[in-house]
């Protein structure tokens, strides 16, 4: 049995200990994956402060968050530079957050690893400039660039990312191979060419093939685009390698022992299904998943009360009988021996009472539904580990709701579960 889990019987997944992975000082990663809109950045957040608080020295990169999610980890914004978060953290333990800034990080990419005139030319580059602040991928790119940076620097004993909210979770890991394959593709190096095809031969090819080629292209991107590729091109030459090199590198680093993926889902069937996608695709790609988080799950402390049986008390109520207690059989109300007025108090409270029992069989409802959609998901990955958090009525927006949340993920099973 692998850390962070614990077995609960045959027919029911394991459970994501939380605590004893963030205990673990091996861990050095965590990373939040999953669909968009399951609540990554508020997991990932409240994984930081209650690792911070439990001792270990953390850092939360959220990509994109909302600003109340800044604001209530005592922080006016959150930018590409880590930041502390003065109010959490105990037994030695600190925590700080940034928020990916993607074109800040390539921009620094570049400065690391061209000189002080090539720099200047690449991030003037009109190409370069659409490039880094908007290419497909790019985001999820300069998220591992980033995670890379942060392991370099060794300031803290636990990452913590959040993924970005991309279409799919898998693009977190297509992003560097696609992105590496644009920079190493066949387009590229072609336009490489008249730099590298020096003299007359140089000189040669460019009159016959390449001015077939630039021609095309001309009518496809236009002189004046193609012109800003062709100079990007050059100047990023040496830096071509790199950019593989280290999303190799990065990616060798998500393998690691020292790293746990958790996939981040709520109990909807398209996000557990992208969810059991991404499971598949750990697997495959041998990353370690240590377990999934289960957000926004219902519970109920009035649930041996089924939804049938509260439609039908609703409905006698409403008809105007009464649920007799003891047989569970309907029965009318003998009105002759109520006082005058009776009626009228009796009649408010019936409906009331009616109104409540239909909003509990609704809640049963949309409970056993997110029952039967995670017991698919658990029937295909019974192996998985799982902590399931339950809804909040609000918005997490201070560090006692992250606290909340933690303490929630801890426990790792519902309220009223």
């Amino acid at each position: 049995m692998s850390e962070g889990v614990d077995t609960v019987g045959l027919d029911t997944p394991p459970r994501l200990a939380v605590d004893r992975l963030l205990d673990d000082r091996e861990t050095r990663i965590i990373v939040c994956c999953g669909a968009g809109g399951v609540g990554k950045t508020t997991t990932a957040a409240a994984l930081g402060v209650r690792a911070a608080a439990r001792g270990r020295k953390a850092v939360v990169l959220t990509i994109d968050p909302a600003r109340r999610l800044a604001q209530s980890m005592g922080i006016d914004s959150l930018d590409n530079t880590p930041r502390r978060v003065a109010t959490a953290g105990g037994d030695g333990g600190e925590l700080h957050a940034m928020m990916l800034d993607m074109k800040r990080t390539f921009d620094e990419i570049v400065e690391a690893h061209a000189d002080a005139e090539r720099a200047r030319a690449i991030l003037a580059n009109p190409f370069y400039q659409s490039l880094s602040a908007g290419f497909a991928g790019t985001q999820e790119y300069m998220a591992m660039e980033k995670l890379g940076q942060l392991r370099a620097r060794d300031d803290w004993d636990l990452i913590i990312v959040d993924t970005p909210p991309s279409r799919s979770a898998l693009d977190f890991l297509d992003a560097p191979g696609r992105l590496g394959s644009f920079l190493d593709g066949k387009f590229i190096r072609v336009l490489m060419a008249p730099a590298k095809v020096g003299g007359r031969a140089g000189m040669k090819f460019l009159n016959v093939g390449m001015s077939m080629m630039t021609g095309t292209l001309s009518k496809l991107m236009g002189a004046s685009l193609l012109k800003d590729v062709q100079t990007f091109v050059a100047a990023m030459d040496t830096m071509f390698g790199g950019f593989r090199t280290r999303a190799d590198a990065t990616f060798r680093l998500l393998q690691a022992p020292g790293t746990a993926f958790l996939v981040v889902a709520a109990p909807e069937p398209d996000a557990l299904r992208e969810a059991a996608y991404f499971v598949e695709r750990l697997a495959a790609e041998r990353m370690p998943l240590a377990g999934l988080v289960l957000n926004r799950v219902h519970g109920s402390g009035a649930d041996q009360l089924s939804a049938e049986r509260a439609l039908a008390a609703a409905e006698n109520l409403e008809e105007g009988g009464i649920v007799d207690q003891e047989s569970g059989k309907a029965g009318l109300r003998d009105t002759a021996a109520e006082p005058p007025g009776a009626d009228d108090d009796t009649t408010a409270v019936d409906r009331i009472t009616a109104g409540l029992l239909r909003l509990h069989a609704e809640r049963m409802q949309v409970i056993a539904r997110e029952q039967r959609t995670r017991d698919r998901f658990t029937s295909l990955h019974p192996e998985v580990a799982v902590a399931e958090v339950a809804a909040l009525p609000g918005d997490v927006h201070d560090l006692a709701g992250l606290r909340a949340i933690g303490e929630r993920l801890a426990a790792g099973v519902p309220a009223g579960a």
